[in-house]
């Protein structure tokens, strides 16, 4: 949920340093506007292999899909009705064409998580019902973990104006919570990966716009999602019995995942008490 903003922070956005060069007010405030940082080549190349996994599995899935069928086949699922009706309508169709199914689900998937389609939830919960938690929590891991970075790319050419007009207090806020946690940046974004402390959606929107260098950021999500993934392919195994997607992060959940999430970050607080004795 995005924070309350002024109209002012958005005109503060818009403007970035222009109104105040002085060095005394670069060093007081973050940036938050600038230069469009151009992506590496590794970063790049990620990129367009993203692109071309998803243009491949689009492909793939009109390729083999029975054309009376893309109705039911080709739709996103948007309640837990809707995924129950796809589990129904692609059992087959996953059984028969394995390989082309799969392709198709990761492009879609990248898709949504790219370009911040709500529904990835129920996506993850048709992998589980699908195949199991072993294979669905992977294929969820990876897909999860391909869709950020490539909307981690897509924030890091474009996205600066429109995170710092979405959320404008909450981006000033992870940028100095990022400047305090340097040495130990991946502890930190591991947390906020395991924990529900912040959207996954701003964390792959703001990071390259506070600079957090990509391997940190990939290793992060590939490693910190796994916990919920598993939450949730898990629930995809008894869809008949979920009523609400509320009931995936009920307290006793929640807690678990922030008992996870701070053991990562102990290291972090005892390096700090050692430094101030």
């Amino acid at each position: 949920m995005a924070m309350p903003f002024a109209r002012r922070d958005i005109e503060a956005a818009g403007a970035g340093a222009s109104s105040d060069d002085s060095p005394a007010a670069k060093k007081g405030k973050p940036e938050l506007a600038g230069a469009r940082p151009a992506l590496t080549r590794s970063e790049a190349f990620a990129f367009a292999a993203v692109l071309a996994l998803f243009t491949a599995g689009i492909f793939c899935v009109f390729l083999t899909a029975p054309r009376g069928e893309f109705g039911q086949i080709l739709r996103l699922p948007r309640s837990l009705a809707d995924v129950r009706l796809l589990k129904d309508n692609l059992a087959v169709y996953a059984r028969d064409y394995q390989t082309n199914f799969i392709l198709g689900y990761c492009s879609i998937y990248i898709f949504m998580q790219t370009f911040m389609i709500p529904g990835t939830i129920f996506m993850s919960l048709l992998a589980g019902a699908l195949f199991g938690v072993i294979k669905g929590g992977i294929l969820v891991v990876f897909t999860a973990t391909a869709g950020g970075s490539s909307c981690y790319f897509v924030s890091k050419l474009i996205g600066r104006p429109l995170v710092s007009w979405l959320w404008p207090e909450k981006l000033r806020y992870f940028q100095s919570e990022i400047a305090k946690r340097k040495e130990k940046l991946l502890n930190y974004m591991l947390f906020l990966r395991i924990t529900p402390t912040l959207p996954n959606t701003f964390i792959n929107m703001a990071s390259p716009i506070v600079d957090i260098p990509f391997h940190i950021f990939f290793a992060a999500t590939l490693v910190g999602l796994i916990p919920a993934s598993y939450i949730t392919v898990k629930a995809g195994r008894a869809l008949g019995d979920l009523k609400s997607v509320r009931e995936l992060y009920d307290f006793k959940t929640l807690v678990v995942l922030f008992l996870i999430g701070s053991v990562v970050v102990v290291p972090t607080i005892l390096k700090r008490k050692r430094t101030y004795e």
